[in-house]
């Protein structure tokens, strides 16, 4: 294990080889961070890496081994974890399951996050009792408001697939339901959890869709904002300096308190969804 001077804060940033999260890596190693950048493809993780100073990490999230690998070389890599960024997601116009038999969209989003998450916790509490504000940060998504969670149904086994619109809604939904049920069980650790909504950005993620690939050529690529306006929640949330809301909130880009889905708020749910991805990851309650 290698240690880190005193005031340098290191931060895990997923989804970090393309899209915002390339935008996030960039100001956030050019602000003095350790940095480690968590991609699948190797060769845009290691590029990127590369070119800013920081430590890559490959995993592929369709494989929960591949996560329980990567926490391992996190934690064998760093003494202190001071934010962990979970922005590695997708959506998918074919419903596949992934090799540990759940769909990918759910597992992509959530599952491998999650158990990311719960393996790195120890390790966060150690930096926050050493008197190092700690914050856990989740991509989520407006798509939350057309989701509809089923502890029944996680997998999408019993609902219309629908071009993945439906999945990905939900998953981000659970991403918001697991950021505050994470926050709740956190109080008075000193480590914060916060979901935010980046905005629609013109960027590739979800061409696998007809409807992201139609609005795109109808546009000529001109819908949405930018990938450095849609990088602004994620590099300020991971920043070094008060969020100004209470752990567990959701921003709709830089505002707190986005509009979710009312199950988001059903704080029953995020225990029950808590108990089931533990089921489903073999994580022990650590929190």
């Amino acid at each position: 294990m290698s240690a880190q001077s005193g005031s340098r804060r290191t931060i895990i940033l997923t989804g970090a080889s393309s899209g915002i999260g390339v935008v996030a890596a960039e100001q956030l190693a050019a602000q003095g961070n350790e940095l480690a950048v968590v991609g699948r493809n190797p060769e845009r993780t290691r590029a990127v890496a590369e070119r800013i100073g920081a430590t890559p990490f490959l995993a592929d999230y369709e494989r929960l081994d591949d996560v329980r690998s990567l926490a391992d070389a996190l934690l064998d890599r760093y003494d202190r974890i001071d934010v962990l960024a979970n922005n590695a997601g997708g959506l998918y116009a074919k419903r596949e399951l992934t090799i540990d038999g759940h769909e990918r969209t759910i597992q992509a989003n959530h599952l491998a996050p999650f158990l990311l998450t719960n393996l790195l916790l120890p390790r966060m509490r150690a930096t926050a009792e050493a008197g190092n504000p700690v914050r856990v940060v989740s991509t989520a998504s407006l798509a939350n408001l057309f989701g509809h969670v089923r502890l029944d149904d996680l997998d999408f086994e019993k609902r219309p697939w629908l071009g993945g619109w439906r999945g990905y809604g939900t998953a981000k939904l659970v991403t918001i339901l697991f950021i505050r049920e994470l926050a709740e069980r956190l109080t008075g650790t000193g480590i914060d959890a916060f979901s935010f909504h980046p905005g629609t950005i013109a960027t590739n993620f979800g061409m696998s869709s007809p409807l992201i690939r139609f609005g795109s050529a109808v546009t000529r690529g001109g819908y949405g904002i930018s990938v450095e306006q849609g990088a602004a929640p994620l590099i300020a949330l991971t920043a070094d300096s008060p969020v100004g809301a209470p752990s567990g909130t959701y921003f709709d880009r830089l505002t707190a308190n986005g509009r979710v889905r009312h199950q988001a708020n059903d704080a029953q749910l995020g225990r029950d969804l808590w108990t089931l991805t533990s089921e489903f990851t073999g994580v022990e309650a650590v929190v």
